[in-house]
């Protein structure tokens, strides 16, 4: 049996361009993002700083994410429908990994706030291992926007259902409004917080820079990229509204419509985190400069 809702299929030859331009482009964002990890992990400067960690995290994120992407599009065009079971799965990952990136951008703005306006106490409160744990209770709280969802409907759903087919998107496997609800509540507190966090920052690095050095100043630009990027974050919230409201002024090109806007909500935005410090820092460009010429 299969729970699958209405989704008009592409002909071939328009699966194949769609694939092979959202391929080549994502694998083309993670092999610069992997040469960063790659720059991340040679040089000891960067792996005690946690500042960098963090960075380094967010650009991992950013591969599985694209990676994800890439399987879950090629599996919808290649098989259409997937098993119940392999999409919630696939989904598990998916929705924290989005989630991952505002919260690690919160952080990392709270790391350029403590470095502007604590110097002293940074080293001591900003560790390696303090660092460590607080990737590991980003990717917890992103696992608590999921997790329980999951846990609800493999109690509520009978067994012949994860043996099913389903188009795999997330509409289609938490069909329960309630969940819905808790899914957009949730997100809305994370976001708040993060933009409060941001705010906070950039307003006492902003204060401290009238009087400190260059470094504060840098520090009020970078949180203002932070910033940027979490607008960019925040687009995968407009993606339904996007597709619905150019669907109903397009309804014979719904396909490329809900490609196109994918590519740009979830693929482009991808671009952000190696120009931030991969090109911008100073010394993680100089130690990137090393590794090409090689």
């Amino acid at each position: 049996m299969n729970y699958t809702a209405t989704v008009i299929r592409d002909p071939l030859y328009v699966a194949i361009i769609k694939n092979v331009i959202t391929v080549v482009l994502s694998l083309a964002i993670i092999y610069v993002n992997a040469t960063l990890v790659h720059t991340f992990r040679k040089h000891q400067v960067f792996n005690t700083n946690s500042r960098y960690i963090l960075y380094i995290h967010l650009v991992i994120n950013d591969i599985i994410m694209l990676a994800l992407v890439i399987l879950l599009q090629v599996l919808s065009y290649i098989l259409f429908t997937l098993n119940v079971s392999v999409c919630i799965i696939l989904l598990t990952f998916v929705i924290p990994s989005n989630l991952n990136n505002p919260l690690t951008l919160a952080a990392m703005a709270l790391e350029c706030y403590l470095a502007i306006c604590f110097p002293l106490r940074h080293p001591q409160i900003c560790t390696v291992r303090k660092t460590y744990i607080v990737i590991a209770v980003i990717w917890f709280l992103s696992l608590l926007t999921i997790l329980p969802d999951v846990f609800i409907v493999m109690a509520t759903k009978p067994a012949e259902y994860f043996h099913s087919r389903i188009f795999c998107i997330w509409a289609n496997i938490f069909t329960n409004p309630i969940l819905a609800e808790k899914k957009d509540v949730s997100d809305i507190v994370f976001l708040v917080i993060v933009w409060l966090i941001l705010f906070y920052t950039y307003f006492r690095i902003l204060f401290t820079a009238k009087t400190a050095s260059a470094n504060a100043k840098k520090a009020r630009n970078t949180v203002l990229l932070h910033g940027f990027q979490l607008l960019l974050c925040m687009l995968k919230y407009l993606y339904n509204i996007t597709i619905a409201g150019l669907s109903s002024v397009f309804p014979n090109d719904i396909p490329t419509i809900r490609y196109v806007v994918s590519i740009l909500i979830q693929v482009m935005p991808r671009l952000i985190s190696p120009m931030v410090y991969g090109i911008r820092d100073k010394m993680f460009r100089e130690y990137l400069k090393r590794y090409l010429t090689n």
